[in-house]
Formats: structure tokens, C-alpha cells, sequence
């Protein structure tokens, strides 16, 4: 096997095939067609191979032969160490070389994963970012505590923003109901902003039985474009209004949280801050890595084989369309739903799965150039975390997670925590 790397992506692998590999191919090519070779005289399947040669010509079996000797020479491609196959090879063969009895050359020309040029991947600057926590954001989120404590309660007289409304409705275009338009006793908070625009102010002043007509229009970047820049009606029916309750800032509330170690006003104070003070600073840490990981990528430089990146994109919309079906509903119905429509949702994905394989390829380009790589206690430990994690046996595990596959995860997770903990706050 001659191998010729033809581009930084791209590799020629290049095999002699023996007379020998050849007839091998045709015997295989032939009892894959002669289950349906009808020819007079003979029943079908049943016809001698010497007939059906000299009737349609020995060389109708090339193509299907090659492809069978191929299929061998491609694990020998797959085998070379020096590089790796992402995604299906094209053959290249000239057929007037193709001969029995006669040693040709076939070629295989597939794309592998690229060479990596490393920009900046330790020592990257970043800002420090502020964690503190003020007084008032304090009291701001105890006072949303408050709100969430309270409960719904029926409410006699209109109904006002911030109540809450239990009703009917049904939308209709061009006075005909639309799809997902409908729907029964439904429970909408006044003023929370999740109806179209106009829907919810229409609804304010209403009372318990009240029917009335809502006259408003999509979005033009709605969703759904049978219904964007559309007119609609809703005819709604109000079946009872409710209103929260207002809770009380005190010891007894605070303990009715089942916080633990939160007991008192005081100390729900604290917690409070404390809980802030996290939040604030796994942010702040949030934001660092994105900025690291966006220089880690800008600074390096490699051309991505397209093989690599659709196989991600698939993989991706298999996800979600796994998701949909939890939900037991249509793609384009989860993706509505979701108020993403397809065009945007392609396009979403496409960007997402070239930047997660680029982000791939460049934290094992670092794990490469630093040789980071697992030891026999850290892949124990790892299928036995994973042995946990699905409650099935080590040796069970390891059929489905090979030890390769493992490593080169250990790694990578190696490499992406240097490239981290290098990184300079400023």
C-alpha cells in the first residue's frame, strides 16, 4: 500500500490488486447477481456462470468485484497509524487497467483529520470579572422568594394584571381555526408577557363568564409562516380569575423553605447572599472560558474535512429529534414550539457542529503537543464511574466504550483543564 498525503485534510491510499484478490471479487459479485439472472433455458438463479459471462460479458461484473476487494483494502487504510479516516473515501480507478489475470492499481482518496497549527493555548489574559453582591440584589431576590410563596386564590370582580385567568380559546384565520390555535381551560398569568402582543392587555377587565373576541397579529418573524404578519381573532371564554396571595417576611415563612441550616430571616439573608455570591462567580467563570476557548480557536488554524462536520450535524438532529419524540410530537411541530423556525434551526446547528469539532480537534492537538495521556488507574477509575452511573458491569461497559475511546477522552479532558488553569486573570 502506497500512501501519498495529498492536503492537509486529505489522504491517497494506493493498492496493488492481484490476479488472484480479482477473481475472488468476481466469484463474490457474481453469487450477488445470479439470484436474479433470468436467462432461457435456465431457472432463475440457477444460471452457470460461463453462460451468464459470455451473455452479458465478464466484464458487468468489474464494478461490484472492485467494490469487494475495496471493501478488504479499506480496513488496511483504516489500519495505517500515521493517520485517520473521518468519512467515506472516493474511488479512484482507471477501468482500462482493470484486467483478469493481471495485477492493477486502484486508489482510495479519504479525507483524515486535519494537521493543527496551535496559536495561544496557555498563559491566555482575561479579565476579572466583579462578584459581588449588593444589598439590594439581596433583597430583590428574597422579595421573589415572597412572590413564589404565595398562592393562587380565586378572585371575585375584573380581572387585572398580575391575576391570573383560567380560560377557553380559539384562534382563527380568515374566520377558520388554525393548528395549535386551540385550547381549553388554559392558565395565563396577566401581564407576563407570554400571549402576542395585545392578546393579554385585551383581557384585562374582564369577569368569571365573561366572552369576548381578541383581535391581534403575528409577529412578521413569528414562527410559523402561515401565521406571521397574519390578523387573527381569538374567540376566549374566562372561567375563573385567581390572584396571588401575598406572604409574609418572617422566621415561620423562612422555615416553611425546609432550606437546610435556614431557619430565621437572618439567616435566609445570608444563605440568600452567599447563593448570590456562586451564582456570580460560576458567571464570571463562564464567561472566562468562552473567552479562552474563542482565543484556544481563533489562533489556531486547520481545514476541517466537511465529512467531519456533517457527521456532527447529524448526530446533532438526531438529538433533537430524539427530544421531539419524548414529548410525542412532530420535528416541525418541536422546533415551533420551541419558536425556532427551520431555516434558523439549520443553520444553528451547522454553526454549533463545526465549532464543537474544531474545538475537538484543537484540545487533542494540545493534549498531542503537552503528551498528556491516561494511565491504567485513571481508566479503571473511569469505567468504574461509568460502571455506576449506568448500573451495569465493568466488563458490560467496556463493550460499548472501548479503551481507545476512553483515553483519548481522559486526555482531551487533561488538556482542556491545563489550557484553564494557564490562563492569566488580569
Amino acid at each position: 500500500m502506497k500512501v501519498e498525503k495529498i492536503s492537509s485534510n486529505r489522504v491517497r491510499y494506493t493498492f496493488d490488486v492481484t490476479p488472484h484478490e480479482f477473481e475472488h471479487g468476481l466469484e463474490h459479485a457474481f453469487d450477488h447477481v445470479q439470484k436474479d439472472v433470468e436467462i432461457k433455458g435456465f431457472r432463475k438463479g440457477h444460471v452457470p456462470r460461463n453462460v451468464y459471462e459470455a451473455k452479458f460479458g465478464v466484464e458487468s461484473l468489474f464494478e461490484d468485484a472492485l467494490n469487494h476487494v475495496l471493501h478488504h483494502k479499506y480496513h488496511d487504510a483504516q489500519n495505517h497509524e500515521e493517520y485517520e479516516i473521518v468519512g467515506q473515501p472516493e474511488v479512484e480507478v482507471d477501468f482500462n487497467n482493470v484486467k483478469r489475470g493481471e495485477v492493477f492499481q486502484v486508489s482510495l482518496v479519504a479525507p483524515v483529520k486535519p494537521e493543527v497549527t496551535l496559536g495561544q493555548y496557555k498563559g491566555i489574559e482575561v479579565k476579572k470579572l466583579a462578584t459581588v453582591v449588593t444589598d439590594s440584589e439581596v433583597n430583590a431576590e428574597i422579595k421573589r422568594l415572597l412572590s413564589e410563596g404565595g398562592s393562587l386564590e380565586p378572585k371575585e370582580g375584573l380581572l387585572e394584571k398580575g391575576d391570573t385567568a383560567i380560560f377557553d380559546f380559539k384562534g382563527l384565520l380568515d374566520g377558520v381555526a388554525f393548528e395549535g390555535g386551540t385550547a381549553e381551560n388554559y392558565s395565563l398569568e396577566i401581564g407576563s408577557n407570554q400571549f402576542i402582543p395585545g392578546f393579554e392587555d385585551q383581557m384585562v377587565g374582564l369577569k368569571t363568564g365573561d366572552e369576548k373576541d381578541i383581535h391581534v397579529t403575528f409577529p412578521e418573524n413569528y414562527q410559523a409562516e402561515n401565521l406571521a404578519g397574519k390578523p387573527v381573532v381569538f374567540q376566549i371564554k374566562l372561567h375563573e380569575i385567581k390572584t396571588k396571595t401575598q406572604v409574609e417576611l418572617n422566621d415561620a415563612w423562612v422555615e416553611s423553605l425546609n432550606k437546610e441550616g435556614v431557619k430565621t430571616v437572618a439567616e435566609l439573608t445570608v444563605s440568600t447572599r452567599k447563593e448570590l455570591e456562586d451564582k456570580k462567580v460560576q458567571e464570571a467563570k463562564n464567561v472566562q472560558t468562552n473567552i479562552i476557548m474563542d482565543t484556544l480557536l481563533n489562533g489556531a488554524t486547520l481545514d476541517i474535512p466537511q465529512a467531519m462536520i456533517d457527521e456532527e450535524i447529524k448526530q446533532a438532529k438526531e438529538n433533537v429529534e430524539q427530544q421531539a419524540k419524548q414529548y410525542g410530537l412532530e420535528m416541525d411541530m418541536f422546533l415551533q414550539l420551541s419558536g425556532v423556525d427551520k431555516e434558523t434551526f439549520e443553520k444553528q446547528i451547522a454553526d454549533e457542529s463545526a465549532k464543537r469539532v474544531k474545538t475537538t480537534l484543537v484540545i487533542e492537538a494540545v493534549a498531542k503537543k503537552e503528551g498528556f495521556k491516561a494511565d491504567e488507574t485513571e481508566l479503571a477509575n473511569k469505567y468504574t464511574e461509568l460502571s455506576a452511573k449506568y448500573n451495569m458491569p465493568v466488563e458490560e461497559i467496556k463493550k460499548y466504550i472501548p479503551q481507545k475511546a476512553l483515553e483519548s477522552d481522559i486526555a482531551l479532558n487533561k488538556a482542556y483543564q491545563f489550557i484553564l488553569d494557564s490562563a492569566v486573570e488580569k
